[in-house]
């Protein structure tokens, strides 16, 4: 299934020069969200993945349909003061900015392996940040799975993970 259609570009947001990729009418239609999901975890089984982590906010979606489906713990790393116990944080870039990331101390056990699940793909500094997070813990990363990828940024090839995404632009 061609899930493109179903992403919408929206100019200058959220700030003049970014065209935000939309996944609302993606999420608005059960077969194709349902797509994606079952696709991303037909790739992976209970053998080759303890947990999944989703990116706040738009990972936690995707991230959680997966966990679910593949039957695997869902954990979530969010944004600055939204986890009520003892977490772990890290600083990184944006395409148009800077943020921290935060996870629960005890989300994640030593030798877990641990796929990541996001929206999109763009400059990779929330990827590189969580993959550094996890490895704190003693955890590996197995992939990042993602809706989307802006290829033309490159950063596929900045990030030391196998990669994975339903549509790239180029």
């Amino acid at each position: 299934m061609d899930i493109s259609h179903y992403i919408k570009d929206i100019t200058d947001f959220p700030q003049k020069g970014i065209v935000f990729k939309d996944i609302s009418p993606l999420l608005a239609n059960p077969k194709a969200f349902s797509h994606v999901v079952d696709d991303i975890a037909s790739k992976y089984n209970k053998k080759t993945i303890d947990k999944i982590v989703g990116l706040d906010a738009r990972g936690f979606i995707f991230g959680a349909a997966v966990a679910y489906k593949m039957g695997v713990p869902f954990v979530m790393v969010r944004k600055p003061g939204k986890l009520p116990d003892q977490c772990i944080s890290i600083d990184y870039e944006l395409e148009y900015g800077q943020n921290t990331f935060e996870m629960h101390a005890n989300s994640i056990e030593a030798n877990d392996k641990v796929l990541i699940v996001d929206d999109l793909l763009a400059t990779g500094g929330s990827v590189k940040a969580v993959t550094q997070l996890i490895k704190e813990l003693n955890a590996q990363v197995v992939a990042l799975e993602c809706i989307i990828e802006l290829s033309f940024l490159n950063a596929r090839n900045t990030l030391d993970i196998e990669v994975s995404a339903q549509i790239a632009y180029d």
